[in-house]
């Protein structure tokens, strides 16, 4: 079921959004699979991110977004040292398994952390994983290597949102 859009524009709707933003941002490194990198924006506005930093110059598959990318910040970041400089003063958390310095579990996870999310093939690019505060991996039980990109970022922003939930608790009571 559509939500009706309550007859405000879609800049308003922005606006009310925006005092309701939290400080963590996200940053995706544009891949092979525009799908993903519109999936993932979907997924950040769940979580009404500060921003969404787009790093690269593939395109992503609006589709894949659902309409959500026309309420969020997203910052295109042409170049890896683009991003570096707009995130720069900010903690980067990037989420890679390969080498990982702790697990997502025990990661400090900053108030205004960037989530850094690679690409399917090639991970996060070294040059960014240099600058990183914290390496972070999602631990895993199965024998493949890793999550879908997809996957792992929702993973990350909820762990993130957790644990800052002023309920203590994502979510209305389950009722019996």
């Amino acid at each position: 079921m559509k939500i009706p859009p309550f007859g405000y524009t879609t800049s308003q709707i922005r606006e009310e959004l925006d005092a309701l933003r939290v400080p963590m941002s996200i940053a995706v490194i544009r891949a092979k699979n525009p799908f993903n990198v519109g999936a993932i924006i979907r997924a950040a506005h769940s979580f009404l991110v500060r921003e969404i930093f787009l790093v690269g110059v593939e395109p992503f598959y609006e589709r894949a977004a659902m309409g959500m990318q026309k309420y969020e910040t997203i910052v295109e970041c042409a170049t890896i040292p683009d991003f570096l400089k707009r995130a720069e003063g900010r903690p980067l958390v990037g989420i890679e398994r390969d080498r990982a310095n702790v697990s997502l579990w025990e990661a400090r996870l900053a108030d205004d952390a960037v989530l850094v999310f690679g690409s399917e093939d090639d991970g996060v690019p070294d040059e960014i994983l240099d600058a990183c505060e914290e390496i972070a991996a999602i631990p895993m039980y199965g024998i493949n290597h890793s999550f879908p990109v997809t996957v792992a970022a929702g993973i990350a922003m909820a762990e993130w949102a957790r644990r800052r939930d002023p309920r203590g608790k994502l979510g209305p009571p389950v009722r019996p």
